[in-house]
């Protein structure tokens, strides 16, 4: 085999490793790696995701936070199979979302993911009762010679509804339930053909308190009694505060993540703790808080500092100086006569000072260029606008002046300069 052909069977294992879950997120069920989606309208472009990374392992109910147009409905309608992703990868249950036609998309959306839209008329059809609208994606989905029979669904309709508390309702139709309980009967109609993943995008958007909280429990029941992966998107604080793992997305990126866990106390009582985390994508970026970085003025860049056991982020534009110490960041010299030396550097003669900079009382000015005393100047030298003399302190144009000195014996003078007359 030549080195050619070896390479591309090289390349397509690779690719074949990636598509079955062995690269980037191993067994997760739900992997989104630098995922891009970008829509275009009237010639301008809006990059919804900007290289999204997502992880989320079998089993876990998550929430999905973010302001209005952070990404997060787009997003879920990537990983529903409603829409395809510009660049990257998104996988869910090993179906490679990028990459599928559309038969396997169509068996992906049938079987694969159960989903839960916010208004209520998107997920049951009206004209059918309860128990209908949760045996219809069975009938849809089933093969008609290995498929389960009207006996089986009928069973596993009954199974839902008992499970998620509205076995009684099961005769009616939508327009006979509240809000609560139809939202009930849409998570029994998404789970009609035993999804791994359910997504629910603002279930208890249009509830009151009360239903949100039966809608929410609901959710869980199912998580913990069938080992259903549930993500859900909401703007709910109740709901977002009563999952295990809540994740943030800002800007089309994943930014923080909030991660509960229960620990108990040294006299045994249980209570809830609550870590949050910025995230690291395989860029090696990470999003700050806002309120952290509004706190401390962080603009533009920053300065790392590499600890034993972490790293140090401090205000790009307030270096430290030898002691440990703020000081400002300004123009100065590097200490060589004439020099116009690094920003930062400063305490060297010769250091240069910005335009209008006002000296000290018995200091020297900051002219344009500064030399050293008693070095010639330089032709054309001017002092710069603004400049403030110090008392008693005499400066010929471009040079450094020093108390009670006209200038360096021997030196030119300018035409209609003259000396100034000393103080006795």
């Amino acid at each position: 085999m030549s080195r050619r052909q070896r390479t591309l069977a090289e390349l397509e294992q690779h690719a074949a490793e990636l598509r079955t879950g062995a690269g980037f997120g191993g067994d997760a069920v739900i992997v989104c790696d630098q995922l891009v989606r970008i829509f275009s309208t009237e010639g301008v472009e809006v990059q919804a995701l900007q290289g999204l990374d997502l992880l989320i392992q079998r089993g876990e109910l998550t929430a999905l936070v973010g302001a209005s147009g952070s990404g997060k409905s787009t997003l879920l309608t990537l990983l529903a199979g409603l829409d395809t992703p510009s660049a990257g990868t998104a996988r869910v249950d090993g179906y490679d979302l990028q990459t599928m036609d559309a038969k396997s998309r169509l068996r992906y959306r049938r079987h694969a993911i159960g989903f839960v839209w916010q208004q209520v008329g998107r997920n049951l059809l009206p004209y059918l009762t309860v128990r209908q609208n949760v045996t219809l994606p069975m009938r849809l989905a089933a093969d008609r010679r290995t498929g389960p029979g009207r006996s089986a669904r009928a069973g596993r309709t009954a199974e839902l509804l008992e499970l998620l508390g509205i076995p009684e309702l099961a005769d009616r139709h939508p327009v006979q339930l509240s809000g609560g309980q139809q939202q009930r009967a849409a998570i029994a109609v998404a789970l009609a053909n035993s999804p791994s993943v359910l997504l629910a995008d603002e279930p208890t958007g249009e509830l009151d308190t009360a239903s949100s909280a039966e809608v929410f429990a609901a959710f869980r029941t199912v998580n913990e009694e069938i080992g259903t992966t549930v993500l859900i998107v909401t703007h709910a604080p109740e709901v977002a505060g009563a999952v295990r793992r809540t994740v943030a997305i800002r800007d089309g990126r994943i930014a923080t993540e909030v991660v509960r866990s229960t620990e108990r106390d040294e006299q045994g009582r249980e209570a809830t703790v609550s870590r949050e985390y910025t995230t690291l994508d395989r860029a090696g970026r990470l999003q700050l808080p806002r309120r952290y970085t509004q706190a401390l003025a962080l603009r533009r860049r920053v300065l790392l500092e590499l600890e034993p056991d972490h790293i140090a982020i401090r205000p790009g534009d307030r270096p430290l100086d030898g002691e440990g110490t703020e000081r400002a960041l300004r123009p100065s010299g590097t200490g060589a006569p004439g020099g116009t030396g690094s920003p930062g550097e400063t305490g060297s003669p010769g250091a240069v000072e910005p335009p209008g900079a006002i000296e000290s009382p018995g200091g020297t000015e900051s002219p344009r260029e500064a030399r050293s005393p008693g070095e010639p100047e330089s032709p054309g030298g001017t002092e710069p606008p603004g400049a403030i003399r110090s008392p008693g302190a005499t400066a010929s144009s471009g040079a450094t002046g020093t108390p009670g000195a006209t200038g360096t014996p021997g030196e030119p003078m300018s035409p209609g300069d003259e000396p100034e007359e000393q103080p006795r």
